[in-house]
């Protein structure tokens, strides 16, 4: 894996060799070992990565701020929001999915094909980032992605169904006369009996239209329902706060 690691680099020019800036120090660098396995618990292959000692170096010496042009998704449906208050973008509307009602548990029902399991709830999630109304269930699906059963799988058919009844929808940005920016979140206290965990879910709306949306299981049990509410409200304020920022940079409105 190590051989495989350096003739990579050594095909891709990722390096060149230059003389040391004067100056300057040595980033060291170190092997960071992985073992990929199948789908049924066999060692499939070997992975090494060289990487760089980033912790050896100190900001505003030997290093300053990055920027990688990458959109995030919520700044691409940001700037759809824009374009339509200018008439210059419109997306149909959506709406919600699942049986409210239905839990699913680790093992319940006959084992199901993992590989076919994973591609289909693998193209779901991809599917979320413009069905809002399909990311619950499709988070709730995707946990069993090491081992599901049949219970799971017809969980999985029911999404499609429902997407095939509905093909048309989408998001809807309409010029509602305003810029106003609303959150709402929400919480699931120990929602999943598997592991005791809550949900959090908010979504983020600018001039009536829904430009950020989570739904999230939180990482640790909460103890009482208060702050499993503090918890979705806490991560649903960052999503805030980038946003102001965003806005405030493009000089779009004013955000309070």
């Amino acid at each position: 894996a190590m051989i495989d690691e350096m003739q990579a680099f050594a095909h891709n020019g990722t390096w060149e060799l230059v003389h040391l800036p004067p100056g300057k120090k040595i980033v060291g660098c170190r092997w960071v070992y992985a073992v990929k396995v199948g789908p049924n618990g066999e060692v499939d292959h070997l992975k090494a990565g060289l990487v760089a000692k980033r912790y050896t170096q100190i900001y505003g010496l030997d290093y300053c701020d990055t920027f990688s042009p990458v959109a995030m998704i919520t700044t691409v449906r940001l700037f759809l929001c824009i374009l339509k208050e200018t008439s210059l973008e419109n997306f149909k509307p959506n709406d919600s999915s699942m049986d409210p009602n239905q839990k699913l548990m680790i093992d319940q029902g006959e084992i199901f094909q993992i590989q076919r399991y994973k591609r289909l709830v693998g193209k779901l999630i991809y599917l979320t980032i413009t069905r809002p109304d399909v990311s619950f269930t499709v988070g709730v699906v995707s946990q069993f992605m090491k081992n599901p059963h049949i219970d799971h799988w017809n969980v999985v058919i029911r999404i499609l169904i429902y997407i095939k009844r509905v093909p048309g929808q989408g998001l809807l940005y309409e010029d509602k006369g305003n810029t106003q920016v609303l959150r709402y979140c929400d919480a699931n206290w120990v929602c999943y009996p598997i592991d005791k965990r809550s949900t959090t879910g908010y979504y983020v709306f600018i001039g009536g239209n829904i430009i950020s949306w989570k739904r999230k299981k939180q990482s640790v049990v909460a103890r009482s329902y208060a702050k499993t509410k503090y918890r979705s409200m806490a991560l649903a304020i960052c999503e805030l706060v980038w946003i102001k920022q965003f806005l405030q940079e493009l000089k779009f409105c004013e955000v309070n």
